[in-house]
């Protein structure tokens, strides 16, 4: 039996590595709105008000994830006709909603994967990980840079420029860091499911906070890289991946691995299947993927890692072609999800509020 597991462990990093090909064979049926749609950065003096919120656009309008919808009517809505490629993707989303009720389209850039999972290991938070309880994580970036000069060059999103700054990158990046703490552990703080949606209405609003956060994933996965590769290099024992990860002409070392492909990630592409494995291990978190176009195979659900299934936490995301990913919702763990996230909540935690007024925006920690 363990011989079997082994095999299929191996299969599903070796995949990993393989060429990519183009999976969509036909014309997908559904619109993309969310990949057109242009958000405005927010600055602290401007964010919305209760007020606001009540005579504006809701904030699910703005969020970078859709409303919910039912994923029976999506699958018959996006994936029309009766080609061997919809038939499948139709059959994976019927057994998908044997677990979820609902899905949440995330908007169709080059962040999908990391905000994705952002967004699930946020909304689902009842406790803060141990590793970042820990202070020295926010000095990663000065870390980084004095040992290997990894940060300097370091590209963010125009969103993440805003101002006359005077800080370099390391600082910018130490910043987004203790943004994420601070925001992991509101999400902790929140006293019910419900109100953790909502802080995740709040949180992703596209603009500084939202992309910030993302960059500080990215730093959290190019820190384990490194160590990683260090513990390859004295001959300790590493994850299958991270063999898989550091075989490639573009990333045989963290400097190249930055350059060549988490430099990118945002940018020009997303996060490859092995860099998924590498996301999974920074955030200490099982990202369980149903890959739909994989559907009557043993790869239809396919775990990031898959050797901490019983110790990691776990959240779920989907996608139909291992490019871009979306949020399903509904009933693991008992979490019910309402449709109106619109209210801000009375009983946020208090760092959860502008610090100007306390019944504003999320966005004061980064400005």
């Amino acid at each position: 039996m363990r011989r079997r597991k082994r095999r299929r462990k191996n299969a599903a990093v070796t995949e990993a590595m393989r060429g990519e090909e183009d999976p969509k064979e036909e014309a997908h049926q559904g619109s993309s709105a969310l990949a057109d749609v242009k958000v405005l950065p927010v600055r602290e003096e401007d964010g919305p008000t209760l007020e606001d919120l009540g005579d504006g656009p809701k904030v699910e309008d703005r969020c970078s994830l859709e409303p919910t919808m039912d994923i029976l009517s999506y699958s018959e809505n996006e994936w029309k006709g009766n080609t061997t490629k919809s038939t499948l993707i139709r059959k994976g989303y019927t057994e998908l909603s044997q677990r979820f009720g609902r899905l949440r389209r995330v908007r169709g850039d080059n962040y999908c994967a990391l905000r994705a999972t952002l967004f699930q290991v946020l909304s689902t938070s009842t406790q803060l990980p141990v590793w970042l309880q820990v202070k020295h994580i926010s000095m990663w970036p000065e870390e980084l840079e004095a040992q290997e000069g990894l940060i300097g060059h370091w590209m963010f999103p125009s969103e993440c420029r805003q101002g006359d700054r005077s800080e370099d990158a390391v600082q910018q990046l130490k910043r987004y860091m203790e943004l994420l703490q601070n925001r992991w552990q509101a999400a902790v703080g929140c006293s019910s499911a419900e109100q953790r949606q909502r802080l995740c209405e709040l949180v992703f609003q596209g603009g500084e906070e939202e992309l910030g956060l993302l960059e500080a994933l990215k730093l959290l996965m190019l820190g384990r890289a490194s160590e990683l590769h260090t513990t390859m290099q004295a001959g300790g024992d590493v994850p299958v991946f991270c063999w898989l990860l550091y075989a490639r002409d573009s990333s045989d070392c963290p400097r190249t691995f930055l350059s060549n492909h988490l430099s990118q990630v945002g940018f020009s592409g997303g996060l490859e299947q092995v860099e998924m494995f590498l996301l999974g291990y920074a955030l200490q978190c099982t990202i369980q993927v149903y890959r739909l176009y994989m559907a009557d195979t043993e790869e239809f659900i396919t775990y990031y890692p898959d050797d901490h299934k019983e110790d990691w936490p776990c959240v779920c995301l989907v996608t139909e072609d291992d490019r871009h990913y979306n949020v399903p919702v509904g009933q693991p763990n008992g979490l019910q999800v309402t449709e109106d996230h619109t209210a801000i909540p009375e009983d946020l935690p208090a760092d959860c509020l502008d610090s100007k007024s306390q019944k504003t925006s999320l966005q004061a920690d980064c400005h």
